[in-house]
């Protein structure tokens, strides 16, 4: 049975900052991490933005604070998505191959049961489908050459 040691919270912070050793496959974690990271932000601090961007509704009664507390689950996510990247988390990369796929269906089934908008639940759909395919892909080349 393999052993692992954990690191103190100094020593992680420090592989944080640096990303030393990092895959391309933790790159391709990372970036998407930014990229729901400012979605996030953007729900938060400038949620009118995000409405007409994405062309949705306008809010009505407690919509723009529940947009604001979506935003602010999405950023986090974002967060973890970033770290897990930066660390080079080999289970976390391979947990977001589980997850990000799911995305797409679960878009599916809420904007059919008129839960979701259609263009949020599609742009949430190819983003997080497209970067599932990147992440796969780019783990499949580094697993062919050996790294």
């Amino acid at each position: 049975m393999a052993t692992t040691s954990l690191l103190g919270f100094s020593e992680l912070f420090a592989r944080l900052l640096s990303a030393e050793g990092r895959t391309r496959t933790a790159w391709t974690v990372e970036a998407f991490g930014w990229l729901i990271l400012a979605e996030g932000a953007s729900m938060v601090l400038a949620p009118g933005l995000a409405v007409s961007v994405l062309h949705l509704p306008d809010f009505a009664g407690n919509g723009e604070s529940y947009f604001r507390l979506a935003g602010v689950l999405v950023s986090g996510l974002g967060m973890l998505y970033v770290v897990g990247g930066r660390l080079n988390a080999v289970g976390f990369m391979f947990g977001s191959l589980l997850d990000r796929p799911l995305v797409p269906p679960l878009m599916f089934v809420l904007w059919t049961c008129g839960i979701l908008p259609g263009p949020l639940a599609l742009i949430f759909s190819i983003q997080d489908f497209g970067s599932f395919l990147w992440t796969l892909f780019t783990w499949r080349a580094e697993l062919r050459s050996g790294r």
